[in-house]
C-alpha cells in the first residue's frame, strides 16, 4: 500500500488527516491489506508464512470489529456495509 492510498483511506474514515487511531480507520486499513494479501496467495499458493500473517491480521480485524461492536452499534454497521464485510 502506497502512502497516497494510506492518507485517502485515513480522510474517508478518519475526522481528518491525522485520525489514524480511530477503529474505523484502522478496520479499513487492515481490510486494504487483507484485500492485497488475498490476491498474493491467487499467484504464489505455497506461500504458508504470509498466509500466518494473513490469519493475524484477519484476527486483528475481527477484534476491531468486535470492540467497535460493544461501543457503537451503528459505526459497526456502517463500517461492514461500507467495506462489504459479511457477517
Amino acid at each position: 500500500m502506497i502512502k497516497e492510498e494510506k492518507l485517502e483511506i485515513i480522510e474517508k474514515f478518519g475526522s481528518n488527516q491525522k485520525d489514524s487511531g480511530r477503529s474505523e480507520v484502522q478496520i479499513a486499513l487492515i481490510t486494504k491489506r487483507i484485500n492485497d494479501l488475498t490476491g498474493h496467495f491467487n499467484i504464489h499458493k505455497k506461500d504458508h508464512h504470509s498466509r500466518r500473517g494473513l490469519m493475524m491480521l484477519v484476527g486483528k480485524r475481527r477484534r476491531l470489529l468486535d470492540y467497535l461492536m460493544d461501543k457503537d452499534i451503528e459505526r459497526y454497521r456502517s463500517i461492514i456495509k461500507e467495506l462489504n464485510i459479511r457477517k
